[in-house]
């Protein structure tokens, strides 16, 4: 089963989207497989981390931005932020993927699954693909 969802983004959005993918799984009706989450934009991505903490959410987003800052000098010919956003969603990937067992998501107990912008804001959109029986 191929599940499709959107999404309106702010600029820098750590967006949980656990609840979204395990509703795709539910419908799916699979219990034992394999869930890929793919998003087929280039300057956001797919990532796992704790939902515990936004304000973790903050520093991870803060220090991405440290780590590969909006600068004028880049090559690419769109924007400081889009040229910036690019290589963070390359950083970070497009896709996750985590076992079904009994129909759940296999996830750590403070593992939640995110749609992270790194552009934006944006209409956005991801797909959940379910494998298995």
């Amino acid at each position: 089963m191929l599940g499709k969802r959107t999404l309106k983004t702010t600029q820098n959005d750590l967006r949980e989207i656990t609840k979204e993918v395990q509703d795709i799984v539910t419908e799916s009706g699979i219990k034992d497989g394999l869930v890929v989450v793919w998003c087929p934009h280039t300057t956001a991505g797919i990532l796992a981390t704790s939902f515990w903490d936004p304000k973790g959410h903050e520093d991870m987003m803060e220090d991405f931005d440290r780590i590969v800052p909006m600068r004028v000098n880049y090559k690419h010919q769109d924007t400081p932020s889009d040229a910036a956003a690019h290589i963070k969603s390359a950083v970070v990937g497009p896709s996750l993927s985590a076992p079904v067992e009994d129909g759940k998501v296999l996830l750590g107990h403070s593992t939640g699954i995110f749609f992270a912008e790194f552009d934006g804001p944006r209409d956005r959109q991801y797909f959940v693909k379910v494998y298995g029986k």
